[in-house]
């Protein structure tokens, strides 16, 4: 008699243990892939940035380029900056 209450106890209470172990591991896996994610999307952001800086750099240039050959005025220089430069 004494076994069965001590097994009718132990069990619901090793099982409840179990349960909130395995909710626990869940949670942080689900979590660590949520974190997984944001780092890839700051990293593809960071790339995207470089790349647009790298754009915006090499449009400069070639902008500079035209002003020293002549081919364009200085103002018409500074409304395409502006232009550049506010995309």
């Amino acid at each position: 008699m004494e076994k069965i209450i001590f097994f009718g106890l132990v069990i619901p209470i090793f099982a409840f243990v179990l349960y909130l172990g395995g909710n626990a591991i869940m949670k942080g896996m689900s979590a660590k892939n949520a974190d997984k994610e944001n780092k890839n999307l700051e990293n593809n952001e960071n790339e995207n940035y470089s790349e647009k800086n790298q754009n915006l750099g090499e449009e400069l240039d070639k902008l500079n380029n035209l002003l020293k050959e002549g081919v364009l005025t200085q103002e018409e220089f500074e409304k395409a900056k502006k232009k550049i430069l506010d995309n």
